[in-house]
């Protein structure tokens, strides 16, 4: 299968580690990795978002004509999923969907930790509006720019780590999502730190394809 995974962000590493992900998860398919070159830097809340929307929703339609067999929204909040959906020919998946339903699949609870706190709001509504809000015991900010997992893996990566483990001793859950597309960089060091299950939603949305194909 030919996915194109499209990253809302203007930031070029991002899509490349997020590929470089997908690909080591699923190789049986084949990945690509678009940029949005017209959006932000970085998607840190609602106003991020929205201005991300449109130059992504240009790139969906774009790839849907290519004859794209599937569609992935390369940011944690899952940036106009709907909307993606509404105007694709193929299935389009957001990395946050794929990690609520990966977790509730496995009957686990599961904690998120994500970067800054005003993306909280952004990713509870998500998991709300998909039904699997009594799967989520909370969603934490590590506080950690989303720029940083790309600049400074890691001290990013401590300071992730720090939440992570405070979501595991204190939520009572059975795994934690990586509430960001760039936190693939630290996504290694949380798996051999954590007890509890470590989703990474990039390796999440990846394998969705098998159940397509």
């Amino acid at each position: 299968m030919r996915i194109i995974i499209i990253n809302p962000n203007s930031t070029v590493s991002m899509t490349e580690a997020m590929l470089a992900q997908a690909r080591s998860a699923a190789p049986q398919h084949s990945f690509e990795g678009w940029t949005s070159h017209d959006g932000p830097p970085a998607i840190q809340g609602p106003k991020d978002g929205e201005d991300a929307t449109e130059p992504l929703l240009r790139l969906v339609k774009q790839a849907s004509k290519s004859g794209a067999d599937g569609i992935i929204i390369g940011c944690f909040d899952d940036t106009a999923l709907s909307e993606a959906v509404a105007c694709a020919d193929c299935p389009v998946i957001g990395i946050g969907q794929a990690a609520y339903h990966y977790a509730a699949l496995r009957n686990w609870h599961f904690s998120v930790v994500t970067t800054l706190s005003v993306s909280v709001p952004v990713i509870e509504d998500n998991i709300r509006r998909s039904g699997l809000d009594p799967f989520l015991s909370k969603v934490r900010a590590s506080e950690v720019p989303v720029l940083e997992l790309d600049a400074a893996p890691d001290k990013a990566s401590e300071i992730v780590k720090s939440e992570a483990l405070q979501a595991q001793s204190s939520d009572g859950v059975s795994a934690i999502i990586l509430g960001c597309a760039g936190m693939v960089e630290v996504y290694d060091d949380m798996k051999s730190a954590l007890s509890v299950e470590t989703i990474d939603p990039v390796t999440c949305a990846a394998r969705c394809w098998n159940w397509f194909a």
